[in-house]
């Protein structure tokens, strides 16, 4: 009897101890999505975060074919700054071999969205959540367009603005067939995740054919 007490009695410390483990992670997942729904700064970390790692993947190195939150500077090494006064710093520059670079900006407005994809709304608020959804890209490509990056950057024409959930993405542009269009003729690109992927691959291998001619040529000068 005192064995099977005493077993008894560590069986419901584990029990409280797991019990006081799940409510802890059901508070910290309810503290994120708070965050992620009503913190824009914290929502734009997010998405910062995951285009990093989709750099990482796609096999370009920070720090050499790519960097982050850095300031566009000019030949005399000062901070360039937009119309309103505030430093021009896009979320990544990514290089090109011959030192052109491709500006990709983050956007992710998740409000909206979660309102679009919440079962408890009805039919009509569904759809006018949609339409927020799609009016929040379109406010993010004005503003975008604004700053103008690749007039200082010494980049390509077009700017990927990187919107990173994938259902957000696709869902607006099914619903809105002009949005792509509209951030085209604004010299924007918009991308997800599985496309961003796909262009920073490409631009992965002309590293690669760049350092293969490279040793081609110092193979040939010796």
């Amino acid at each position: 009897y005192d064995k099977e007490s005493k077993e008894r009695f560590s069986l419901s410390k584990e029990i409280d101890r797991l019990v006081k483990m799940s409510e802890q992670v059901s508070q910290e997942a309810n503290n994120l999505t708070t965050a992620l729904k009503g913190n824009t700064k914290m929502q734009g970390n997010w998405g910062e975060l995951l285009l990093e790692s989709i750099l990482e993947n796609s096999g370009l190195t920070k720090g050499q074919e790519f960097v982050t939150q850095e300031f566009i500077r000019d030949a005399a090494g000062h901070v360039i700054k937009d119309d309103e006064g505030r430093g021009l710093q896009p979320d990544v520059m990514v290089y090109y071999p011959d030192k052109r670079k491709i500006i990709i900006d983050s956007k992710v407005s998740l409000i909206a969205w979660e309102r679009f994809v919440s079962e408890e709304l009805a039919d009509d608020d569904r759809e006018k959540a949609l339409q927020q959804h799609i009016q929040s890209i379109r406010n993010h490509i004005d503003g975008l367009s604004k700053k103008n990056y690749p007039k200082y950057a010494e980049a390509l024409d077009y700017v990927l603005m990187f919107v990173p959930i994938e259902p957000a993405f696709l869902e607006a542009l099914k619903k809105d067939r002009q949005l792509w269009k509209y951030a085209y003729d604004k010299n924007i690109l918009l991308v997800s995740p599985t496309n961003l992927l796909a262009v920073l691959r490409i631009i992965a291998d002309l590293w690669k054919v760049e350092q293969r001619s490279k040793n081609a040529i110092e193979i040939a000068e010796k």
